[in-house]
């Protein structure tokens, strides 16, 4: 998560892509990189309205937040890695503009920005409220081992200082709440009412309903499948020795140590292939994180 989010002066992805161009619901966008800055333009018969983009959201797909007058939009359109190419924002497809500003994008709540701020860099909020001249780009290690530059200072100038929590004690319903500030909690899925599934995108929520999650149970966390100091591990097989510290491997194979819950009677191999399907919103796949076992024409399970 070190690219969660580019300031105007080092937006890679859009200086890999100076010209972008979609025509949608009777506008043309296009998002231009000349000389250092990037521009987002929307366009119709009355007119044109361009804006500079200062914060380019997301690492592989990326959204652009714009300010107009004092108060900032969500980008209407999105650059999709899949597509490698522009395709209206997700959550917004059902959008039908009636004006430029309509087109440009999507107003967003104070509480909605600061929380985009807040989870895509470090340093843009301070007690809840913006301080976006102290932002730093990306996920950095304060973010989420607090008290660490405290504990550096205190050490470096031969003092005694407490020694941040280590993540790696948390129980897995510890974990998932931690980590769910960012990629929602369950508790934030129910009281938000994100029903259906657009939910598939928040994880801890998805996790935390698997009959496998336990919250006391260390082999069910977040970091048992995911190094958050690592690019994520995109092949299926690669989490397989997670679901058999807890799962009986099949057809005569050694137990792994620990193993308490039954067997999968299809193999043991590829396990996220079967039990976490991958869904589809928009231009982006998702892996369900509801682990269970799928039938074929089951709905979508909230």
């Amino acid at each position: 998560m070190g690219a969660a989010i580019e300031l105007p002066g080092n937006q890679r992805l859009l200086e890999a892509h100076p010209h972008l161009t979609i025509e949608s619901n009777g506008y043309t966008y296009r998002i231009e990189r000349q000389n250092g800055s990037s521009t987002y333009t929307v366009k119709d018969s009355s007119g044109a309205l361009t804006l500079p983009v200062r914060y380019a959201f997301g690492a592989n797909n990326q959204t652009f937040v714009l300010e107009y007058q004092g108060r900032f939009y969500e980008s209407l359109m999105s650059y999709y890695q899949s597509i490698d190419g522009l395709a209206p924002t997700a959550g917004d497809e059902r959008i039908r503009p009636h004006s430029l500003l309509e087109a440009m994008g999507r107003p967003l709540a104070i509480e909605e920005i600061t929380t985009c701020f807040g989870c895509h860099g470090t340093g843009g909020v301070t007690n809840g409220k913006l301080t976006l001249e102290s932002l730093e780009p990306g996920i950095t290690c304060v973010h989420c081992h607090q008290g660490v530059e405290a504990h550096s200072a205190a050490m470096t100038a031969g003092k005694k200082a407490p020694v941040p929590r280590k993540l790696g004690e948390m129980a897995a319903e510890d974990m998932s709440n931690f980590c769910g500030q960012c990629h929602r909690t369950w508790e934030a899925v129910i009281s938000q009412h994100l029903f259906g599934e657009v939910n598939v995108r928040f994880q801890p929520y998805r996790l935390a309903n698997s009959k496998c999650f336990l919250g006391d149970d260390k082999r069910n966390r977040c970091t048992d499948c995911h190094n958050p100091h690592a690019e994520l591990a995109r092949v299926d097989g690669a989490y397989d020795h997670v679901c058999l510290s807890c799962h009986r491997p099949s057809q005569g194979q050694t137990l792994v140590a620990g193993a308490t819950q039954k067997p999968c009677t299809a193999g043991a191999k590829n396990c996220v292939d079967c039990h976490m399907p991958k869904v589809q919103q928009g231009e982006i796949t998702y892996t369900d994180h509801y682990i269970r076992v799928v039938h074929t024409g089951d709905p979508y399970p909230n």
